[in-house]
């Protein structure tokens, strides 16, 4: 005959130790592997067993240590995600796309942010081996084969690289075609008539910043228009160095009749400093970045920008990640690179037959 489980013991469920699986048995009037079996599902229980194992659990308030019990199963379902920079509205939106597809399969995530800062980076990467994440993906802010190395030294998961990539680093990716987005996005400009666009880049050895740079000069080339090295300035995808960089550009003494931004934060310095000069656009001067945003269709005039697959970069990244984790993972390193999408908005328009910037 089944009865209501008692108690005796004030203790348990008010101490302040932990409450552990004996406490959980000693109520239950079972053994460890009895709960053990109910908790995990790992062997038969009957059913007036599992009943009372789960009023046990209950009345003592039992918390299952899932950390200690991944670590005996040699994992710990999490994943971790360390990026270049969370202030970036792109970072953003694909953080919101890896957390979803790691939530869908089952895993928690971890978030670390570099700041563009390879020594952060390093010890993000640490502390993601300390707490013993699965695997990792991350969004690399250093270039060249001694880094690609270093990288590949501290990490001992599997990893995949998102956005950017790493010449010596033999790792699953997922990035976007930035060249031909870059170069459909000049190439408009230059159909509207610009002969004079710069462009803002990030650091060069960067793989995005380099793929972009490369696509602006490929739209040059195929409009017939001489590259000027004067017209590319490093904005280091922020948007102070950006704002400054537009400043030069414009108070130079031939100064562009357009622009393009090589990502949304450098999009954001740029307008501020069109703004600073006083200066209408497009009517004086055509502007264009990479990455849409939200705040592209609240600026006056709305921006023309090359639009990345966030959700689909997000959705990529993990699922190549959880195929290294699986016992078949694929053989050979994949590299998954996305089409992006320019819209075109307001901000482009033929050029102004002459200019003067103060």
């Amino acid at each position: 005959m089944e009865g209501r489980i008692v108690s005796n013991s004030p203790v348990i469920g008010k101490s302040s130790r932990k409450v552990t699986i004996r406490d959980v048995a000693r109520v239950a009037g079972v053994s460890t592997a009895t709960v053990s079996a109910t908790l995990t599902g790992s062997a038969p229980v009957s059913a007036p067993l599992m009943e009372r194992v789960r009023a046990a659990v209950a009345e003592v308030g039992y918390r299952p240590d899932a950390i200690a019990r991944s670590l005996r199963r040699g994992e710990t379902r999490m994943l971790g995600l360390l990026l270049a920079d969370i202030t970036n509205p792109f970072t953003t939106a694909v953080v919101h796309a890896v957390e979803a597809a790691a939530h869908a399969s089952g895993y928690t995530l971890m978030l670390c942010n570099s700041d563009e800062d390879p020594a952060k980076e390093r010890t993000y990467l640490d502390l993601l081996r300390t707490h013993r994440a699965d695997g990792v993906m991350l969004m690399p802010v250093g270039f060249g084969r001694d880094y690609g190395q270093q990288i590949r030294r501290t990490l001992d998961v599997p990893a995949v690289l998102v956005d950017r990539t790493i010449p010596g680093l033999p790792l699953d990716a997922v990035t976007v075609d930035g060249r031909t987005g870059t170069r459909e996005a000049v190439g408009h400009l230059a159909t509207l008539g610009h002969r004079r666009i710069a462009i803002l880049s990030g650091p060069a050895g960067v793989s995005a910043s380099d793929e972009r740079v490369t696509g602006y000069r490929a739209a040059l080339d195929e409009a017939g228009i001489a590259f000027d090295p004067s017209l590319v300035r490093d904005g280091a995808f922020r948007q102070d160095p950006a704002r400054a960089a537009t400043l030069e550009l414009l108070r130079a003494a031939e100064p562009p009749t357009a622009l393009f931004a090589c990502n949304n934060l450098m999009a954001i310095g740029m307008m501020r400093a069109v703004a600073e000069m006083g200066l209408d656009c497009p009517r004086d001067l055509s502007v264009a970045c990479f990455d849409d945003f939200d705040w592209a269709e609240a600026f006056q005039p709305r921006l023309t920008t090359v639009a990345q697959p966030t959700d689909a970069i997000g959705g990529q990244a993990v699922a190549l990640l959880l195929g290294r984790l699986g016992e078949a993972a694929a053989p050979g390193l994949r590299h998954i690179v996305l089409p992006p999408r320019l819209i075109v908005r307001d901000s482009c328009a033929p050029p102004p037959r002459a200019r003067r910037c103060a």
